[in-house]
């Protein structure tokens, strides 16, 4: 049951990273530089926060239809242990059991990657970012993130990657320091 409910709230600070870009930030400061940073390249964001005196970082990118409401957001975060991870939050509307299907350009689409929940603000897929796949969105275009629609109907939610490679660069030395 604990086990479940730390997921259930590590999902929820997620979720809420990606609900505002202004996220909560902590009083503890790094010794040197800001307690947290946020920083443009094109059309990603790297933000850096510091949580248990040590700098986290992610970048991000945030797409909002012309009301003001969240169409998608995409987050990239580098884990302690070396590895990379993708936080997708999507709309409602569209069938969890197929999940997502990352394509990169016109390249063959990757592997279909399942939902893990839906909170309020929509549904949440998480997956693993090897070196190759990195590389892909290093030199790619548009990270094209294919779904079914609920009247099962093909949809595609299209991330561009302008930028991504100078935030991912942007990413690794501030996560290093």
């Amino acid at each position: 049951m604990k086990r479940g409910l730390k997921a259930v709230c590590a999902y929820g600070a997620i979720a809420f990273s990606l609900m505002s870009p202004a996220s909560a930030e902590q009083q503890a400061a790094a010794p040197d530089g800001p307690s947290s940073l946020r920083e443009v390249y094109q059309d990603w964001s790297v933000a850096c926060s510091v949580k248990e005196n040590a700098r986290v970082c992610s970048l991000s990118q945030d797409q909002v239809q012309q009301n003001g409401q969240r169409l998608l957001a995409m987050e990239i975060q580098r884990r302690a242990d070396g590895s990379t991870v993708a936080t997708l939050l999507l709309p409602f509307g569209i069938l969890l059991d197929p999940g997502v299907t990352p394509q990169i350009d016109d390249q063959p689409p990757l592997s279909p990657q399942r939902f893990r929940t839906c909170l309020p603000t929509g549904c949440i897929a998480v997956f693993s970012l090897d070196r190759s796949m990195l590389g892909k969105l290093r030199v790619g275009e548009v990270l094209k993130l294919n779904v079914t629609t609920d009247a099962e109907t093909p949809l595609t939610f299209p991330v561009s990657l302008h930028g991504l490679t100078a935030a991912l660069d942007r990413m690794v030395a501030l996560s290093a320091r």
